[in-house]
């Protein structure tokens, strides 16, 4: 019963209902539908597709390798260099050659400090073998040791660079390392025995320098988390270690040298923060303090020059006081050229012009740094 009157009120319903009218759909522009019941999707034109890449490729960073890259920057280490699958190559390029001059200097320049340098064929000899240990052996393992720990950062800042990218296997990289922290250590041991020093100074300034680079660069302390104390533990190993080990060497460490070396460990300091411009999106990312990162990159930027500048005005005065009046005025006249090239290049735009200002403003420096050591020296 319940049934026939649900059946009889269907069907009135249906008969009170008007007929229904079939109309063509207006479908938005570009889209098809399909008869596999599936939804629509919009038809893209290419020129629509063109533009979309055009933008987004104008807002994402170019994180892949110049495709022209060059085989001098791959030997120096250096950013633009070319992909390489020799390992030997690939070797080198983690010790980044291009990071030695400053400390082969260095030991140029304690040896000069010392006033007991020679040009025989011993001492030159003993001032090459304390070169390859402060530049290629124990350099090489700093930067070895620093691209090890920060693997995480240059998959997000530099990808293709050789341990990121798989270029070289972690078993391969640990015994690089090993290599170049026991030759560096060995050569220090070496030259003390060669000197005929009591008490084997280089050796353990080797040490010293070697452990500051380990807490540097590894976890937990980590010190280039911060960037003051990284920084400035940066410039001691580039200018005061060497310069220490050039005058061992030669001579004896004196109170005004260390203070000297120290007070450019300050320039130093400025030097090491060019080099954080570049990485400033994966230290964010990771949390990481650097100086631009902590401040911004304008605020970074003075803090750079006037580190830089202020301890060179500050090693002239220094050297005035002391009757030096002629190297003082030199070395103020080696601080004019890199102030200009601090303008001209460095405070308009750190990351597109940083290796242009290194390489036209640091041979002043270093200059520099040679003509203090040889006022010291007199």
């Amino acid at each position: 019963m319940a049934a026939a009157h649900l059946l009889a009120a269907l069907s009135s319903s249906t008969a009170l209902r008007p007929p229904l009218r079939l109309r063509s759909p207006q479908h938005p522009p570009h889209i098809r539908f399909n008869c596999t019941g599936r939804r629509p999707f919009p038809v893209v034109r290419a020129a629509e597709t063109d533009a979309k890449n055009a933008k987004a490729n104008a807002k994402a960073p170019n994180k892949a390798p110049a495709a022209d890259g060059s085989s001098f920057n791959q030997l120096l280490g250096i950013k633009g260099a070319k992909q390489e699958s020799d390992i030997w190559k690939i070797r080198l390029q983690l010790t980044k050659p291009v990071t030695w001059p400053p400390l082969v200097w260095g030991v140029l320049c304690g040896a000069a400090a010392s006033g007991n340098f020679h040009w025989t064929v011993e001492d030159v000899a003993k001032s090459i073998v304390c070169m390859i240990m402060s530049g290629p052996c124990l350099t090489g393992y700093t930067q070895t040791l620093n691209d090890w720990y920060d693997r995480d950062i240059d998959a997000i800042n530099e990808p293709y660079r050789p341990i990121p990218s798989g270029a070289i296997s972690e078993n391969e990289v640990i015994t690089q390392i090993w290599v170049l922290l026991l030759g560096g250590l060995g050569l220090g041991a070496l030259l003390d025995v060669w000197a005929g020093h009591d008490f084997p100074i280089v050796f353990y300034l080797a040490v010293g320098g070697s452990l500051l680079s380990y807490i540097y660069s590894a976890p937990p302390l980590k010190l280039k988390q911060n960037g003051w104390i990284g920084n400035f533990a940066l410039g001691a190993s580039y200018i005061s270690l060497p310069w220490w080990a050039g005058q061992a060497l030669f001579g004896t460490l004196t109170p005004d040298i260390i203070v000297l070396t120290t007070l450019y460990s300050i320039a130093g300091l400025g030097i090491a923060i060019v080099n954080d411009f570049k990485s400033i999106e994966g230290d964010r990312t990771l949390g990481l303090q650097s100086l631009p990162v902590a401040f911004g990159m304008e605020t970074a930027k003075w803090i750079c020059v006037g580190a830089i500048d202020i301890t060179q005005l500050s090693v002239a005065g220094y050297l005035l006081s002391t009757g030096k009046l002629y190297y003082a005025l030199v070395l103020l006249g080696l601080t004019i050229p890199q102030v200009f090239f601090q303008f001209q290049y460095f405070l308009k735009d750190p990351v597109k012009y940083d290796v242009k200002y290194q390489a036209s403003a640091q041979p002043f420096f270093v200059l520099g740094l040679l003509v203090t050591a040889l006022a010291t020296s007199h």
